[in-house]
């Protein structure tokens, strides 16, 4: 298989660059191809600007960020670094997102790598042959797999189901459903370091086993599961229809039955510890 490995972390001695050169060596050794994009290594621009479709638009007339994308991908105009990125993103059939949790999300430039590279026309505003939006189960990255790898300051509880912050599951929807399937791509279990900051070389090499059993087993691994805008379960208003998850709501309705996916966590060992911050440098 091929995969893209996108890094967001500006230290290269982290825990987290650590564990991206174990996974590509293992990666490699498996046989895989790999390609990387270490985003603060190439200095990657995080804010989308008329630069990107080729300057400032003539004749007075108002930037519209996805038109501008879908025609400057259409004609070859997007520049250089975003062109490189999708070439990228064309060749892979697994896509990393490899960051630290930072205040509940990823740090700004891989947002900024998604906003830049997952263009109208390849992300988002794909239509089929009908003219219907393709999205939610289908899109541009349909048939690829995503997985999230990623560290936090916090003991597993705080993330558990009634942790003060809240579901993983559920603060990762943004990338897991609303970019990963919104795109058609199929999620994978998250792979979770907890108390990343606490962590001793006993506790990494723990990690890096864990990194490299879970990569061993990505290719077959069985995806989240959750509902598709085309399969008939969302009405004409795209509301969960009544007959599914009956009097709930909430982010966890858009799981459909299924494997679970459970989250693969990696805890360090208990013991009493002063309170933490939620994310993890």
């Amino acid at each position: 298989m091929r995969f893209l490995w996108v890094f967001a972390h500006p230290e290269p001695r982290s825990l987290n660059a650590s564990l991206m050169r174990d996974a590509l060596s293992t990666l490699d050794g498996l046989g895989h191809e790999t390609r990387t994009s270490d985003l603060y290594a190439m200095k990657w621009k995080a804010v989308v600007d008329a630069d990107d479709f080729g300057g400032e638009p003539g004749d007075g007339e108002r930037l519209f960020v996805g038109a501008a994308q879908e025609h400057a991908y259409a004609s070859g105009a997007l520049s250089e670094d975003i062109r490189s990125e999708l070439d990228k993103l064309a060749w892979a059939d697994v896509v990393v997102l490899h960051f630290p949790l930072w205040w509940f999300g990823p740090p700004a430039i891989l947002k900024g790598w998604l906003d830049r590279v997952l263009v109208q026309g390849v992300g988002f505003g794909v239509k089929d042959g009908a003219g219907r939006t393709r999205r939610y189960g289908d899109g541009g990255l349909a048939g690829k797999r995503a997985l999230i790898v990623t560290s936090v300051g916090a003991r597993p509880s705080g993330f558990g189901p009634r942790g003060i912050h809240g579901s993983l599951d559920e603060v990762l929807f943004p990338l897991l459903h609303g970019t990963f399937w919104y795109t058609g791509m199929a999620p994978l279990a998250p792979f979770v370091v907890y108390g990343a900051d606490r962590h001793t070389p006993a506790e990494y090499a723990r990690t890096a086993a864990a990194l490299r059993a879970r990569l061993r087993a990505l290719p077959t691994a069985e995806p989240l599961h959750y509902h598709r805008e085309d399969g008939g379960d969302y009405d004409e208003d795209l509301v969960l229809r009544s007959g599914l998850a009956p009097g709930r709501t909430g982010l966890g309705i858009h799981r459909a039955a299924g494997p679970s996916g459970a989250r693969e966590a990696v805890r360090p060992p208990a013991a009493p510890r002063p309170p933490r911050r939620a994310g993890s440098a």
